[in-house]
């Protein structure tokens, strides 16, 4: 096999497998967001007020926001891909139950896709049959794409959503909440960065890319919010001041 075929291979295996799962793709999610969003807004509210308390103050409200609503989003999210999929399924259980001949040549059809002659499949597909529960996995998985293993349980993926926002929101207001003084920016700059890099290499190692260039291109991005939000935070907080 081709070097780049290798790569490309192992690369999709580590997609599935680190990235696949409902419940870590959010965990993923979460802690993405909740960095960058959290240390957008206390680089924003840094630049418009002196007083560590005021950023403090907004970094735990934007934590406790953030994280409350990514748990209520992925809640409904997944939910509602659990209602969908079970609806297909019963459709799907009640045209095999009703319409046999018919399912057989629609199961037959997905193993000559397979490399199977018309007649082994017909025999397959047969076989299948006898069993209503095996038939109606095989269906699912290879005609609609439909897996109940990579949606994840509605509970699970709120769950952990909210923990992984709180703790990739919690960074940037680590130095503010030891009490770290005039070092609480520069800390509190400090941490986010590293934190971005690691989170986009992880990101990146998951999809089988570039580890270097993941946390390069994660680290420019939440940099990039962040120096925006400061910027406007200043030049609001210059216009309230007077």
């Amino acid at each position: 096999m081709p070097q780049n075929e290798s790569d490309d291979r192992r690369g999709s295996i580590l997609h599935v497998g680190i990235l696949g799962d409902g419940n870590l793709r959010a965990a993923i999610l979460g802690v993405n967001d909740g960095l960058v969003s959290n240390f957008s807004l206390v680089m924003g509210v840094a630049g418009g007020v002196d007083d560590p308390k005021w950023v403090l103050l907004a970094g735990i409200a934007g934590l406790l926001a953030g994280a409350f609503s990514m748990a209520a989003g992925e809640f409904v999210s997944v939910g509602g891909q659990r209602d969908v999929y079970r609806n297909r399924i019963k459709t799907l259980a009640e045209s095999l139950r009703t319409s046999r001949y018919e399912e057989i040549l629609r199961i037959a059809a997905i193993y000559e896709t397979k490399g199977l002659t018309t007649l082994e499949s017909m025999n397959v597909a047969k076989r299948l049959m006898e069993n209503p529960d095996a038939a109606l996995d095989t269906v699912a998985r290879e005609e609609l794409g439909l897996s109940p293993e990579t949606i994840g349980s509605p509970f699970g993926a709120a769950s952990s959503s909210f923990v992984a926002f709180v703790l990739g929101a919690i960074i940037p207001i680590l130095p503010y909440l030891l009490g770290a003084g005039s070092l609480a920016f520069m800390l509190s700059a400090g941490l986010s960065a590293i934190a971005l890099v690691i989170v986009g290499a992880l990101v990146a190692a998951g999809s089988g890319r570039n580890l270097v260039w993941g946390g390069a291109k994660m680290l420019m991005a939440g940099g990039f919010a962040a120096a925006i939000t400061f910027g406007i935070g200043n030049l609001v907080g210059i216009a309230v001041t007077g």
